[in-house]
């Protein structure tokens, strides 16, 4: 009796045990399954954000990883990604370089973030975004004060603004599939470098001045071979949207000029002018028929700068005459033709939100004329935002000395009193016509092209520069003093005039 119920209670503690014994053995181990993004930190679509950097966690639903393969994959927009971290259940991704204003994307491809458990599983593509808080516009730097810091400047010619400049003759576009380095280099240039930005910041230049050629990057330009030569008809030219390496160049040589902590104007430069390819013109029929492809060029240009801070100016264009080519002065259309695409050009740029909602703009007279009357016919645009607008001409004088004159009897090889006299007097009306009036003023080009020799340029910048001071007015000097092979070693080619220029503004 004792042994039969011993029996039975050991039958039923068995039984219980079986009970709680898992059926692991015939059952399927758990399915191992994609990770699954749970949560990220800070928030998708965060705005307002401050300072220049910034890392996001991301955390997933199981262990993942990510291997130095896929972290290539990741991207940050024009945002540096200095750091790439997977630890348990989370990624972490630092970036840096992050501009007021501008809105970024960080993207994780498909691949990149993979399951611990089973590599070959990995989450869905990410696409997290955040905008960098604006700029206030009463932190922003004035026109005047970024006229005083510029100090003094160089003009990089020859180079983003090279062109073929004869529609009869269309010689760049006439060579097989030319490149961005070929119309960069059909000037007898070679390609700027950041060594040669250096070597001016190093010397005491603070400002430079890019200017760019756009039209033959722009929409689709159709050149014919007629009689031998590469023909261009404007009135088949389509499209406005900028090639995109063309712009890609451009953005690398102002990173240039902006690393250096220089500042840089970027313009529409031989767009205007004499040459039979200028298709900006101080023309009523013109303007109407080229209006809406000015404002696109500027509203492409301005959005892909717009994360930008205050070093970078925009200049709305060089040099634009009127239907008959002439200089210096117009009529009274011309003037208030100058005047539609300067404002044209202003409401563009602001439209395009970001740090350009208060950027410093620079804007021309007609034909970047010193003269009165274009002075007097010279209207600031209306802004939105007041003391951010710079008024530009050019001077190369006096005539007789900075140009090579047909009759050597008229050529002036000496910068003397007279000269002197002259220069100032165009200063002078600068102060009288903007400068006393509140117009910030930079004379954008100034220089000698003919035979007059180092010493003799070297006293006419001098003086543009010591009198132009005088009044708050940047000068920006048109080439000569890094030229050519020069430019490659980098090497002065005038270090001459280079340091009269220096010592003009830093002694004066």
């Amino acid at each position: 009796m004792k042994i039969t119920s011993l029996f039975y209670r050991v039958s039923l503690l068995l039984a219980a045990a079986l009970l709680l014994v898992p059926a692991s053995c015939g059952e399927k181990a758990p399915e191992v399954l994609a990770p699954v993004l749970v949560s990220v930190d800070p928030a998708n679509g965060i705005s307002d954000l401050e300072g220049s950097s910034l890392t996001v966690k991301f955390c997933f639903d199981s262990p993942v990883s990510c291997s130095g393969k896929s972290r290539s994959l990741i991207s940050a927009g024009d945002a540096e990604i200095t750091d790439i971290l997977a630890m348990a259940r989370y990624v972490t991704i630092s970036v840096n370089g992050l501009q007021p204003g501008k809105t970024y994307t960080i993207s994780i491809p498909e691949g990149c973030i993979c399951s611990q458990a089973a590599p070959e599983l990995s989450a869905r593509t990410i696409n997290y975004s955040f905008s960098m808080k604006k700029k206030p516009v009463d932190s922003w730097e004035s026109a005047t004060d970024a006229v005083k810091a510029m100090k003094t400047g160089w003009n990089l010619g020859n180079t983003l603004d090279s062109n073929s400049g004869d529609v009869n003759n269309m010689w760049i576009e006439g060579w097989k599939n030319p490149t961005v380095a070929d119309y960069e280099t059909a000037w007898g240039q070679p390609q700027a470098t950041r060594e040669l930005i250096h070597m001016f910041k190093q010397a005491g230049f603070n400002a430079i001045r890019v200017p760019v050629t756009w039209y033959p990057h722009m929409g689709k330009l159709t050149v014919n071979v007629i009689g031998g030569k590469p023909i261009w008809d404007k009135e088949s030219w389509t499209g406005y949207e900028v090639d995109s390496k063309w712009m890609a160049r451009v953005k690398e040589v102002v990173n240039y000029v902006i690393d250096e902590g220089m500042y840089c104007i970027l313009n529409v430069h031989h767009d205007t002018g004499e040459a039979s390819t200028a298709w900006l013109r101080a023309d009523p029929a013109v303007y109407e028929k080229y209006r809406e492809r000015f404002t696109n060029l500027w509203n492409q240009i301005a959005t892909e700068f717009a994360g930008y801070d205050d070093k970078l100016l925009f200049e709305s264009f060089n040099e634009m005459l009127d239907g008959n080519n002439r200089w210096n002065t117009t009529t009274r259309t011309g003037y208030d033709i100058i005047n539609k695409y300067n404002n044209d050009f202003v409401q563009t740029v602001r439209a395009t939100g970001g740090n350009n909602a208060y950027r410093n703009l620079v804007v021309n007279t007609y034909a970047a004329s010193a003269d009165a009357d274009a002075l007097k016919n010279f209207k600031l645009p209306y802004d939105s935002v007041s003391g951010h607008l710079i008024a530009e001409v050019h001077s190369y004088a006096p005539y007789q000395f900075a140009f090579e004159m047909v009759n050597p009897a008229d050529q002036w090889t000496k910068f003397d009193a007279k000269c002197e006299s002259q220069v100032k007097s165009i200063i002078d009306g600068l102060n009288t016509h903007l400068v006393s009036k509140g117009i910030p003023t930079i004379i954008g080009e100034y220089g000698c092209t003919s035979k007059a020799g180092e010493t003799e340029m070297s006293k006419q910048a001098a003086h543009y520069v010591s009198t132009a001071k005088k009044y708050g007015i940047a000068c920006f000097y048109w080439m000569n003093l890094s030229d050519a092979a020069d430019r490659s070693k980098p090497a002065w080619t005038m270090p001459a005039l280079k340091d009269a220029i220096l010592s003009a503004y830093y002694d004066n």
